[in-house]
C-alpha cells in the first residue's frame, strides 16, 4: 500500500492509499479485504469491467437501426383484457420484424403497486427488480389451459362482457383489469400448487429453481405483496410499509418471518406470479432472436422507486427515505420539479457494494437487446430536496460515477445488452464524455436538434453514437406538437399562466412548423404541392409525417425509434409532466387495434421507407 494523502476533518486524521495489482482482474465483481494480524479491519468491492459496453454484432459493424417505440399498457388487440399484455408484444414484434424493424421500443416494465392499480405510472414502481403481473396473458399461462374451472370462468357469457367492456373503453380500467386478472390467476395459482408442486413435477421443479435463482430479493419482494395485501385488507388506507404495525417495517423483524412461515401460499403466489412474467418475457426475447430483429427488446430503467415500495421495504437502509429526487429551477419550470421519488444513497451505495443497482441492471437486462437508463445524469449526480422543502432549496448530491459507469459496463457484458443514456436538457459535459468513453449511446431528438438559428439541424448534423426520435411519451406527438395541443394543455392546466405567453409560444410554434418544412424542402423531401405557409397553417399530412420521418432517418445515429403514435396521427401524448388527475397520464390507449395497425396502409408505407433507409442485417448478439 503507497500512502497518497492525508485530510484532517472535524479533528480526525485520515489517510487515504493506493494499492496496485500485480496482474490484471479478470471482469467480475471482486472483494477487496484489508487485513492485519489475520482480522479484517474493511472490505470493498473491486469492479473489473471491459473498456466499453456490450454492442452487438450489426451495430458493432455500423449497422443503422430503426423500430417503433410504444407503451406496452396502450396496446388494444381483439384478444386482451383491456391492456396490452406480453402476448400482444409478441405479436407486435412480428408484425413489426415483417416490416424491417431491428428494435421494439418499450415503457418501463416495472412492478408497481397490487393493491392500488390505479397507481399507474411506470416511472414510479414499488420495484425496479420485478416485472408488472397486470402484462401477463393469463391465458396464454400453463396453469390456465389445465384448469378448467378457470377456463370456464372466463368462457362464461358475464365474464366475457366484463373482459369486452374492458377493451372497448379509451383509457385503460387498471382496477377493472386487476380485478379480472386476479381473480383468474388466483384460481390457477391453487391448480398449480395442487398438480405441480404436490406433486413436485417438472414444472413445479422449474418454479423451485426459480425461486432458488431469485433467491432472498424475490422473497422479500413476494413477502412485501403479501403483507400489503393482509393489512390492506383489514384497513383499506392502509398504503405502503410505513403504515404498517410497527413490528413489519423492516423484513428483518422477527414479525415478518413468522408472517413468511405462516402464510407461505400466499406469500409463494407473488412468486410464481413474477415466475409466469418472467418465462413470457423471456419467450418475446427468444421470438426476437428468432425473428432476426438485430437488437431485440429495448426496456427502460426508472431513475429510482417509490418510497412505499417493495424496493424501499427491501432495502431500508439504501434509500434516503425522507428526501425526494427532482429538478432545479429553470426557464422551463420556474418552480423546479419534485419527482417524489427517493434517492439511493451514495454512502449505502458504496458500502452495500452497490447491490441494489447491479440487481436493478441485470434484471431489466436480461430478457433486453439494449436498456435505457433513464436520468442518465444520475449516476453523476441527483439534485435532492430535503424533507417538506421546495425544489428551491434543493442541492446536488453526488455519486461515484466512474463506479457506477463500470458496473453498467460489466453488467452490459454480462447480459449482452447495450446500453443508452437519456441525457436529454442540461447535462454536465462530463456525464456525456463518459458515456461516449464507455460505448453507451445517448439520446437526441428532433425537436431540440436546432441550429443557432432556430432552424432544424440536418441529419447529417447528429452524432453517429446516438439513439434518436421525433419525440418521447414526455413530449407531445409530432400531430400534437403540429396542432399546439401541449400549448393549450400547459395552458389549461396553468403551466402557461398569462394569456400573452401563451399567444407568443403559439406564434412561436407556428414559426417552427414552417422551419421544419424548410428543413424537409432543402433536404429534398417535402412532399409534392406543398408549400411552406408563412403563417405556419399547413396541415399535418401523412405524407408530410412520413417525410420528416424519413428526414430524421437520414441521420448516421445508431438507432432511430418511431412512436407508433405518430404513425397513425395521434394527437395525445402518453404523459403530461406537472400533471397528476388533470390528464390521464399513462392510461390513453391507442386508437387503432395491432390487428388494424398490421393492416394499415400508411404505417406500411411509412416503415417501407424508414427500412430502405436503415435496413438491419440479421440479429446478432456476439459483437
Amino acid at each position: 500500500l503507497h500512502e497518497i494523502g492525508r485530510e484532517d476533518i472535524d479533528g480526525i486524521l485520515y489517510a487515504e492509499f493506493e494499492l496496485e495489482f500485480g496482474a490484471a482482474l479478470p471482469s467480475g465483481y471482486h472483494r477487496l479485504q484489508l487485513l492485519a494480524a489475520q482480522r479484517a479491519l474493511g472490505e470493498t468491492l473491486v469492479v473489473a469491467a471491459p473498456e466499453r459496453c456490450f454492442r452487438p454484432g450489426p451495430l458493432a459493424d455500423g449497422a443503422r437501426l430503426w423500430g417503433p417505440a410504444v407503451q406496452l399498457y396502450a396496446l388494444r388487440s381483439e384478444r386482451n383484457w383491456g391492456i396490452g399484455d406480453f402476448s400482444d408484444l409478441a405479436r407486435l414484434v412480428e408484425d413489426w420484424a415483417a416490416l424491417g424493424a431491428g428494435v421494439v421500443g418499450l415503457n418501463p416494465l416495472h412492478a408497481l403497486f397490487a393493491h392500488d392499480p390505479a397507481h399507474a405510472s411506470p416511472y414510479s414502481p414499488s420495484s425496479r427488480e420485478r416485472l408488472n403481473p397486470l402484462y401477463l396473458d393469463v391465458e396464454a399461462i400453463d396453469d390456465f389451459r389445465g384448469c378448467e374451472e378457470a377456463q370456464r370462468l372466463v368462457r362464461a357469457a358475464g365474464f366475457q362482457a366484463r373482459l369486452a367492456r374492458l377493451r372497448e373503453a379509451p383509457m385503460v380500467d387498471y382496477p377493472g383489469v386487476a380485478a379480472a386478472k386476479s381473480e383468474i390467476l388466483g384460481r390457477i395459482y391453487v391448480h398449480f400448487r395442487e398438480h405441480h408442486l404436490a406433486a413436485a413435477s417438472a414444472r413445479g421443479r422449474a418454479f423451485r429453481e426459480f425461486q432458488a435463482r431469485a433467491g432472498v430479493a424475490l422473497r422479500r419482494h413476494a413477502l412485501f405483496e403479501a403483507l400489503q395485501a393482509h393489512f390492506h385488507a383489514a384497513d383499506a388506507s392502509i398504503s405502503g410499509w410505513h403504515r404498517w404495525p410497527r413490528e413489519y417495517r423492516d423484513p428483518d423483524m422477527e414479525a415478518v418471518a413468522h408472517f413468511a412461515a405462516e402464510k407461505v401460499e400466499r406469500v409463494e403466489y407473488f412468486e410464481y406470479l413474477q415466475w409466469e412474467a418472467e418465462r413470457q418475457l423471456a419467450e418475446i426475447g427468444a421470438r426476437c432472436a428468432a425473428r432476426g430483429l438485430a437488437l431485440g427488446l429495448y426496456l427502460d430503467l426508472a431513475v429510482s422507486v417509490h418510497r412505499a415500495g417493495s424496493d424501499a421495504w427491501s432495502n431500508l437502509q439504501g434509500y434516503a427515505l425522507g428526501a425526494s429526487i427532482g429538478a432545479p429551477p429553470d426557464d422551463f419550470n420556474p418552480n423546479g420539479q419534485n419527482w417524489g421519488l427517493p434517492p439511493p444513497r451514495p454512502d449505502r451505495l458504496r458500502t452495500g457494494h452497490c447491490e441494489i443497482f447491479r440487481r436493478a441492471l441485470a434484471q431489466n437486462m436480461r430478457h433486453a437487446g439494449a436498456l435505457r437508463i433513464d436520468h442518465v445524469m444520475g449516476l453523476m449526480r441527483l439534485f435532492w430536496i430535503p424533507p417538506g422543502a421546495t425544489a428551491g432549496d434543493g442541492a446536488y448530491v453526488h455519486y461515484a460515477f466512474d463506479e457506477l459507469l463500470a458496473i453498467v459496463v460489466l453488467e452490459s457484458h454480462r447480459n449482452r445488452c447495450m446500453v443508452i443514456g437519456e441525457d436529454l436538457g442540461t447535462v454536465p459535459d462530463a456525464v456525456r464524455e463518459g458515456l461516449a468513453r464507455v460505448g453507451a449511446l445517448c439520446c437526441r431528438l428532433l425537436y431540440f436538434e436546432r441550429d443557432a438559428q432556430g432552424g432544424f439541424k440536418p441529419g447529417a448534423d447528429y452524432p453517429r453514437e446516438a439513439l434518436i426520435a421525433v419525440g418521447t411519451h414526455d413530449l407531445a406527438t409530432l400531430a400534437g406538437w403540429w396542432e399546439g395541443r401541449d400549448l393549450r394543455l400547459r395552458r389549461q392546466f396553468g403551466m402557461i399562466a398569462q394569456d400573452g405567453i401563451y399567444e407568443t409560444r403559439l406564434a412561436e410554434r407556428a414559426q417552427e412548423r414552417v422551419r421544419l418544412m424548410l428543413a424537409l424542402e432543402h433536404a429534398g423531401l417535402l412532399p409534392e404541392g406543398t408549400v411552406p405557409d408563412p403563417s405556419g397553417a399547413q396541415a399535418l399530412t401523412p405524407a408530410l409525417v412520413e417525410a420528416v420521418h424519413v428526414f430524421l432517418a437520414a441521420a448516421p445515429s445508431r438507432v432511430m425509434m418511431v412512436q407508433i403514435e405518430d404513425t397513425i396521427g395521434v394527437s395525445e401524448q402518453a404523459n403530461m409532466p406537472g400533471t397528476t388527475l388533470e390528464y390521464p397520464n399513462w392510461r390513453r390507449k391507442l386508437p387503432e387495434t395491432l390487428e388494424r395497425l398490421a393492416a394499415s396502409a400508411r404505417v406500411g408505407a411509412l416503415a417501407a421507407r424508414l427500412a430502405a433507409l436503415r435496413r438491419p442485417p440479421s440479429r446478432d448478439r456476439d459483437g
